[in-house]
């Protein structure tokens, strides 16, 4: 009688999702929105103080909201694997359906459709925009646009993991393996709330000295924070028309450069490496190919200048080729300010570079360097059985053997990856859109590079295009943030079975 009673708890405990404690902890989070939200309220009293209605408003209801699903009762308080799985694809949708409310009680003409999409663009970093100008956006919307790109940057959840300490007894190792990207997670500290203040401690002293270093330009204050949050989260969202052209300055270009270069970079080695350990940093493989791939990228687009013809400068064959390649490889989306008109060597490097994308544990999109590195060694691997058909070979990331497991999963994530490119870029042509730009229109979004020009023959916005497109666009971007098979395991039979 005993061994059935426990045979059926466990059959409870494992048929169904708890939903109880997933919507208090989605009211924590809603609760930390509002207060983020509290900044572009300082900022438009400062600014223009018809703003700040708009968004005393939005807080009022995220909070409230969020505090009433404080108060849900939860007897179980325990997370298994499913609670962290929907926790993470759910906790981007409801962050982004709240973070939607400034855009829309403010009046900059935006429906829910387009609201959604800015700020679902912004929460994963992409930076694609339906605004045709930001002549007339408060600096309110506009601060809030690149605040949320930084808290989308490292993963509103590992903040969360942060200060909220029930959740490391609480699956927060599974949360914390769903939301960060990547095919391993290197934990810093034996608890993963540990884990997490570390990260989150390396990314907040980057964004700070980011902003001191872009104040000493002819940057204002307030710009220099907007260009710090987004450079650092690698969102590349802007404050003017002319983006950073309105600073094109050497000292602007470098001070980015470095910065989205270490927004590419997994931010566990900058962390060890500000810890007196930097010797991780020249022993890890991921980050040697990631500098590797850099240097090709630059050469690659300075041959493409100079093939262009003159009259050439030293920051054009120098400055701008780096700044545009660390860009695109970082997610960033930022073409660089003087860039000449893009030749097809350059189209083609931007291109591969956006779909690989950099380093996983790191700010950026695209695919990670990681797996690429993987499938290589694995394709070398399969080769060399051929001639040598009894040989045992393994494939070794950072010194250490990679099980099967992680082999195929990288091969199924990156047929995934193409599959919904060519998915997704079929059903947007259906708009009207042509077949070439729908297909970038797809990269862009699961790469989560806003690119925002028309160097491949793309438009600079989205506001042109059917409701339907931004909300396929929206759900592609979500896909790429959080990696695929978080959000499509959802979608399984199988995940609301067993």
């Amino acid at each position: 009688m005993k061994s059935s009673r426990i045979h059926i708890n466990r059959f409870a405990k494992t048929r169904y999702i708890n939903l109880a404690m997933l919507a208090r902890i989605e009211g924590w989070l809603l609760m930390m929105e509002s207060v983020f939200m509290l900044l572009p309220c300082v900022v438009a009293m400062i600014y223009e103080t018809e703003s700040a209605i708009p968004f005393f408003i939005a807080v009022a209801i995220t909070g409230g909201v969020g505090l009433l699903m404080t108060l849900i009762p939860a007897q179980n308080k325990d997370m298994g694997r499913r609670e962290a799985i929907l926790l993470t694809g759910l906790t981007w949708v409801v962050l982004s359906i709240f973070g939607m409310l400034p855009f829309i009680l403010y009046g900059t003409h935006m429906s829910v459709t387009d609201a959604f999409f800015e700020t679902m663009s912004g929460f994963t970093t992409t930076g694609a925009t339906v605004l045709h100008t930001l002549k007339d956006v408060p600096n309110s919307i506009l601060l809030w646009r690149c605040l949320i790109q930084w808290i989308g940057g490292l993963g509103i959840l590992l903040f969360t993991l942060a200060v909220v300490p029930m959740l490391n007894s609480s699956g927060g190792l599974m949360v914390f393996n769903a939301e960060v990207t990547g095919i391993t997670h290197d934990k810093l500290r034996p608890r993963v709330g540990a884990t997490a203040k570390g990260l989150w401690g390396v990314y907040i002293l980057l964004t700070a000295i980011l902003i001191i270093l872009l104040s000493f330009s002819d940057m204002d204050f307030f710009n220099a924070l907007c260009y710090g949050l987004s450079t650092m989260s690698t969102g590349g969202f802007s404050t003017s028309d002319e983006g950073i052209a309105l600073y094109n300055t050497v000292y602007v270009k470098i001070v980015m450069i470095v910065f989205m270069f270490l927004g590419g970079v997994n931010l566990s080695l900058l962390y060890n490496a500000m810890r007196g350990k930097a010797i991780t940093l020249a022993k890890n493989t991921v980050f040697k190919v990631y500098l590797a791939i850099i240097g090709v990228g630059y050469a690659l687009m300075t041959i493409d200048i100079l093939l262009q013809g003159g009259p050439y400068s030293v920051e054009l064959l120098t400055v701008t080729p780096l700044f545009q390649t660390v860009s695109m490889i970082s997610s960033t989306g930022i073409v660089a300010p003087g860039f000449p008109t893009w030749g097809a060597l350059t189209v083609m490097v931007t291109l591969i570079i956006m779909f690989m994308g950099a380093c996983a544990g790191s700010t950026s999109g695209g695919a990670k360097i990681d797996r690429f590195i993987v499938l290589f060694k694995f394709l070398k691997n399969e080769f060399y059985k051929i001639m040598h058909p009894n040989a045992v070979t393994t494939v070794s990331l950072n010194g250490k053997g990679t099980q099967p497991g992680i082999i195929y999963k990288t091969l199924a994530f990156l047929f995934l990856y193409i599959f919904i490119i060519l998915i997704g870029g079929t059903i947007i042509s259906l708009s009207g859109l042509p077949l070439g730009d729908s297909l970038f229109s797809a990269l862009e979004a699961i790469s989560n590079t806003g690119l925002g020009s028309d160097a491949t023959g793309t438009v600079g916005d989205y506001a042109g295009v059917a409701d339907y497109v931004k909300w396929i666009l929206a759900f592609i971007m979500l896909i790429g943030r959080l990696e695929i098979f978080t959000v499509l395991v959802v979608l399984t039979y199988g995940f609301w079975r067993r």
